[in-house]
């Protein structure tokens, strides 16, 4: 017989799915909505109209969506927020470019490669598995070079409620709704270290939206997550790295509901990576 526990936590891990699966959804919508615009702009530019300036083109707010059962069982909790242990970010913007098509590869499978988030809370360091994962190891290495990852936000933290132990970054939207412009493919999906859907603490992966739907999200856990074999493992986080995360962690979650932006304010300075 399943426990009152054991239920609480599969529909915890359920919603967490929804959710990912409701942001791609939007993320297409508003593809969708924008290619309409573009193509609607077009015309009045050809015409010498002026409904752009007028305010004619507007978006849609994507308000008044129904919240699934588990959303609305869920009981309110009132937040509570702790201080911010992380310092001022560095001045600049996110990058707002996009591709049509995945990165051409140019990683080095046999390599050995190292990658560092250099955040408002700490430097997170990592190691990046090229030979089990490459596509997502040569996207990873494309970005970072680009720029993407600079100036982003981390803006999701899931805690004990859930037993999911993540932080989630790689969104230069800082909403949950922004990509590269391109997907990815799943890879190391059969990796021994995650079979058994447990994601163990340290472990790097690519957060989706379903199969096959990885873009630029990434998340670090800091805890053994529960989680069912259905997102990228690309690499791990290091002995620093995971001081820097546990202390993210300490500080809670915004929304006090163990889903939400964090309360310290994780910013990405910059991200690089070396091969060695």
């Amino acid at each position: 017989m399943v426990s009152n526990e054991q239920r609480r936590r599969q529909l915890a891990r359920e919603k967490f799915e929804r959710q990912q699966e409701r942001r791609e959804a939007a993320r297409r919508k508003a593809r969708r909505r924008n290619a309409v615009i573009a193509a609607g702009l077009a015309v009045v530019v050809a015409a010498g109209a002026t409904a752009f300036a007028t305010g004619a083109l507007s978006g849609d707010s994507g308000k008044g969506d129904k919240k699934d059962s588990a959303d609305a069982a869920a009981p309110s909790v009132t937040p509570s927020r702790g201080p911010d242990p992380c310092a001022k970010a560095a001045p600049g913007t996110p990058a707002a470019k996009t591709w049509k098509t995945e990165p051409e590869m140019t990683v080095d499978t046999s390599a050995s490669y190292a990658a560092k988030l250099d955040t408002t809370c700490g430097t997170i360091d990592l190691t990046l598995d090229a030979a089990k994962a490459p596509h997502t190891v040569n996207s990873f290495n494309f970005l970072s070079g680009q720029g993407y990852f600079d100036h982003t936000t981390c803006h999701r933290l899931t805690t004990d409620p859930s037993q999911i132990f993540v932080l989630q970054c790689g969104d230069p939207k800082g909403t949950g709704m922004g990509d590269p412009g391109y997907r990815l493919k799943d890879e190391n999906l059969k990796d021994p270290a995650v079979k058994d859907g447990v994601y163990p603490a340290g472990t790097l992966a690519m957060a989706n939206a379903g199969p096959d739907t990885g873009g630029s999200q990434f998340f670090l856990v800091y805890k053994d997550s529960k989680l069912a074999p259905n997102f990228t493992p690309f690499g791990k986080v290091g002995p620093e790295g995971m001081k820097v995360l546990r202390k993210i962690a300490a500080a809670g979650e915004r929304q006090g509901g163990g889903d939400g932006a964090p309360n310290a304010t994780v910013v990405v300075n910059k991200a690089s990576v070396t091969k060695s």
